[in-house]
């Protein structure tokens, strides 16, 4: 009876709309690294990234205009929709655009799956919040179904310059994580991904036209592949992210990171033909379970706030 009772109160019932919408967004977000990929072997990377936020940006402005949106922000909302669009879009993006010239996009996503291990960590540090055992548990099945989808697929000639940029820019989207539920306060959240799309067009934009000489070889696939980024990954997958973090949290979000090297195999074989397997269907189960486990634990705050 009483294990009954504290079982209860260690686990919550896992939140099934959310759910749903976590796998959503990590099979429309995952799909970019395809696409970037095409993008970045026919353009140059920071100049097609200042463009495609450009347009992103205007279409998501325009759109929530039409909606009866405001451009008006409150303070707290504009000073963190400023930060995530520098951290995800200028620091994250940037950086896995400029370091998949020299890596594998799928050395990219296993890098950028490190994300729920980072905000748990920000979370435990900076607010309080101890993920549970059962949490634990969750994280490190999730980091281990990935290593198994991944591992036969880091090739042995590892660009170190590549990986470190890759590093730089998973940090930074742990930061970007952690400003969203207070950038989606308040509302108008298609007009706070607009402009920090359009954030970080601007920020970006600045690099590219002090380090990059513009390149651009069009093909049909470049064109559908940066037609596709700018309007799924770009506009969709982040109004998504933007509501799943408010629903459910960062740390509870982040966890369907560990989606992005299945989804991202998934969608690179049947796009580009490359081999998906037995291994790689073992390495979701466990990442499921994983995710699963994050969902109905219970964190602990571990420190008390004053007054």
């Amino acid at each position: 009876m009483r294990f009954g009772i504290w079982a209860k109160a260690m686990v919550s019932r896992p939140d099934i709309p959310a759910v749903v919408m976590g796998i959503a967004f990590a099979l429309i977000w995952s799909s970019a690294f395809s696409s970037a990929r095409i993008i970045v072997l026919d353009a140059s990377p920071l100049t097609a990234l200042a463009i495609r936020f450009a347009i992103s940006g205007v279409t998501g402005v325009i759109c929530a205009m039409a909606l009866g949106q405001s451009l008006r922000l409150k303070r707290d909302q504009a000073k963190a929709m400023v930060i995530f669009g520098i951290c995800q879009n200028s620091i994250y993006l940037g950086a896995n655009f400029v370091a998949m010239q020299w890596i594998e996009a799928s050395f990219a996503a296993i890098i950028a799956s490190s994300l729920p291990l980072i905000v748990a960590f920000l979370n435990w540090q900076f607010f309080g919040r101890k993920t549970g055992w059962i949490g634990i548990s969750g994280l490190i099945a999730g980091f281990l179904g990935v290593a198994i989808i991944m591992e036969s697929r880091i090739g042995t000639g590892l660009h170190i310059t590549g990986a470190l940029i890759c590093i730089v820019g998973a940090l930074a989207l742990a930061i970007a994580t952690m400003t969203v539920q207070t950038a989606s306060t308040g509302g108008n959240l298609l007009m706070i991904v607009g402009l920090q799309m359009l954030v970080g067009s601007i920020v970006i934009a600045i690099p590219a036209i002090l380090f990059e000489d513009p390149y651009l070889n069009w093909s049909w696939q470049f064109g559908l592949a940066f037609t596709y980024t700018t309007i799924f990954p770009g506009l969709m997958a982040t109004l998504l992210w933007f509501h799943l973090i408010n629903r459910i949290g960062p740390a509870r979000a982040a966890s369907f990171h560990f989606l992005n090297p299945f989804f991202g195999v998934a969608v690179a074989a049947v796009l580009l033909g490359e081999s998906f397997g037995l291994r790689d269907l073992a390495g979701v189960a466990i990442i499921t379970a994983g995710i699963l486990a994050v969902q109905i634990d219970k964190p602990k705050f571990t420190k008390k706030v004053s007054g």
